[in-house]
Parts: structure tokens; sequence; C-alpha cells
């Protein structure tokens, strides 16, 4: 029997997700990054999934703000700012900050 071994970046290569869009899944769902990966390929293949992921991001922003810690927010608005590009179908229609007046 022939065993083959697949490493983290070789999971990670066959996402459609970059490490940073992993890691943040990883933090909002408390699991070990290979789990984050399977998350997110799944979600990524699902009808509104990316819309979930977009809310996965927010919401990690939102705790990381409340902890004060202003290095990771900034850094997960990058990660966030990334993953719109890559999956504008997941940006919300109307944006709380552009209220019509």
């Amino acid at each position: 029997m022939l065993f083959v071994m697949i490493s983290l970046e070789d999971c990670l290569g066959l996402c459609d997700l970059t490490e940073e869009e992993v890691l943040a899944i990883a933090e909002h769902e408390h699991v070990p990054e290979i789990v984050a990966i399977a998350i997110g390929q799944y979600l990524v293949n699902q009808k509104h999934g990316t819309e979930e992921i977009f809310r996965m991001i927010v919401e990690d922003i939102r705790e990381s703000q409340s902890r004060g810690d202003k290095e990771h927010t900034v850094h997960l608005l990058h990660v966030l700012h990334h993953f719109i590009r890559n999956h504008p179908e997941a940006a919300p229609k109307v944006h709380p900050w552009s209220k019509i007046m």
C-alpha cells in the first residue's frame, strides 16, 4: 500500500483562498488551519459561501477592535480588502458607511 503525504502548503495551494483568508476563518471558527482550509474551500463553492467568509472576517475585525488590537485590526482590514477584490460577489450591495441621503 502506498501512502502519500500532503502538506499544509499543498492543501492551501489547492484552495481558492489565500493563507491570510484561511487564517481569518481559523481564528473565527477556533479551528486548526487545515480544518479552516476545508471550511473555506467548501464555502467558496456554495451559493452564498463567500458572503459567509466575508461575515467571518468582519466579525474577526470587530473582535480585534474590541480588544484594542490595532495592528491585528489593520491586518484583517487588508485581508478583507484582498478578499473582496478576489470575490466581489461577497461585498455587501450597500455599505453602512455610504448611506444615500
